[in-house]
Formats: structure tokens, C-alpha cells, sequence
């Protein structure tokens, strides 16, 4: 059966491979990126969500069957801030009414194995508080003493922490409607390949994200995980960071956790 799906980050890397799937299999695809999208909008302000939510209402005709949150900012910037949390945020919530309209809702979000390193509370804590304001003033300030590098994996851990805090109320599970998260290690995209480029900084990047597992991935080797999770067959997981990493995650906290 034919699905409407809405994929933010769709111009390129795992937005791009995920939607390319999808479309062979036969399903209909709303992208939304900064641009070479069905719908261009910058999620990282307040109208640039507005304007996917609105856009994404008249595309769809009003029914999405599943959406996945996929566009992301790496590097030192704060405005990652906006793209990778509040945007996401914004993405899941504001599109919750169309998946309501479908008889077999989903989402995810795309988060990172980055979400288990040590972090800036600081930045995770005003995220998570849904103050956007107080959140890029911690983030400027980690810039500021050093220590921008942090920046990404405290929006990615905060993603994951509101995924396990929303995804078993009313409104989503309630609803009948299963909320994850994937969490990648390294994948070869635009916005890795700058680094992987750099013997020195590929270095720190293995270092950080070992993958025993065939090393780095490729873009559609995380397709199909997000696919089944927005597929109808996913019935019962929801609330879950499901790792798609290579072994990352296993090698970082070992056994430790359980």
C-alpha cells in the first residue's frame, strides 16, 4: 500500500538516500530542505517551521502517514541548536495533526550516537525546557570558552531524552502513533565528508565514534531501518534510540548500563 511519507533534510544524505527508497517502493515523498525541495523552509527560525507546517498541510492534502526528522547541523555552530532540536521538535509536533488524519501513523527522528557523549547539560537542560533563547546562550558560551565541539552531541542527546519523554503520552502513543529515533555513527554525507577529508580530524572521529562493525556507514545502509519503523508492520516500539552505528554505542558504554 502506497504512503504519504514528509522527510525534512531530503536534499541530501540520509534525507536524500531515504526518500530516494521510498519512491522505488512505490510511496509519495514531501521533501523539505534549505532548497532542491517540494518544501523550502529554514528550520532553524520560528517562520521557516511555520512555513513547513503550513506547506506540508497543503501537499499532503492534510494526511501524512509518517514523517521523519532528518535535517541536521554539524560543526560549532549554536545554530544547531535550532536546526537539530527545536526544529525537529517543531517538525514532530507541528505535522502531529496530519498523522493523526492516517490510519497507520509513525515517526522518527534522526539523532546520533553522539547523544552518549559527555555533553553540555547546560545547553540540554534549556532544550529540553523549550527555551530556545536560553539554549543558543549556552551554546554561544561553550563556543566561547572552547568547548564548541559539544554543541552537537548535547542537541542530539536532548532530541533523544524528549523522544523517551514524549513518545509514551497521550498525544503520540495515546494517539496510536509509534515516536523513535534512529542513532547513526559516522556516515559519509555532505556534512561529515569535510572532516573524513582531514587525516587529523578522521582521526578524532574514529576515535570518538569507533565502528568495529565495517566502519563507516553510507547513507542508504540506514535506510531501511527507517523505513520499517515508519512502516505499518511497526506496531509496538516506540520511546526507543535505536542504534544504527556499527557498534559505537557498544563500544562506548560497554555493558555498563544494564
Amino acid at each position: 500500500m502506497s504512503r504519504t511519507y514528509l522527510i525534512t533534510g531530503a536534499a541530501s544524505g540520509i534525507g536524500k538516500a531515504t526518500a530516494a527508497g521510498l519512491e522505488e517502493q512505490g510511496h509519495t515523498v514531501i521533501g523539505a530542505d534549505l532548497k532542491d525541495a517540494d518544501i523550502v523552509a529554514d528550520l532553524a527560525t520560528p517562520d521557516g517551521r511555520a512555513h513547513l507546517v503550513r506547506q506540508a498541510d497543503e501537499l499532503s492534502g492534510g494526511r501524512l502517514d509518517a514523517v521523519i526528522a532528518g535535517a541536521g547541523l554539524a560543526g560549532f555552530d549554536p545554530r544547531a541548536v535550532s536546526v537539530n532540536y527545536f526544529g525537529a521538535v517543531a517538525t514532530l509536533e507541528g505535522l502531529r495533526p496530519l498523522l493523526s488524519a492516517s490510519t497507520a501513523p509513525r515517526a522518527v527522528v534522526i539523532a546520533s550516537v553522539a547523544s552518549v557523549h559527555p555533553h553540555d547539560t547546560a545547553i540540554a537542560d534549556a532544550a529540553l525546557a523549550g527555551d530556545e533563547e536560553a539554549a543558543l546562550t549556552a551554546a554561544q558560551a561553550a563556543v566561547d570558552r572552547g568547548e564548541g565541539y559539544a554543541i552537537y552531541g548535547s542537541t542530539k542527546a536532548a532530541i533523544a531524552r524528549w523522544i523517551r519523554r514524549t513518545a509514551v503520552t497521550a498525544d503520540w502513543a495515546g494517539a496510536g502513533i509509534p515516536l523513535n529515533a534512529v542513532a547513526p555513527g559516522t556516515v559519509v554525507t555532505p556534512m561529515t565528508e569535510p572532516m573524513l577529508a582531514s587525516p587529523d580530524l578522521r582521526k578524532i572521529v574514529d576515535a570518538t565514534v569507533p565502528m568495529p562493525l565495517h566502519g563507516h556507514a553510507r547513507p542508504a545502509q540506514i535506510t531501511p531501518l527507517l523505513t520499517w519503523l515508519t512502516s505499518p508492520e511497526n506496531e509496538l516500539v516506540t520511546g526507543q534510540v535505536v542504534f544504527i552505528d556499527g557498534g559505537a554505542d557498544a563500544v562506548l558504554r560497554g555493558d555498563g548500563t544494564w
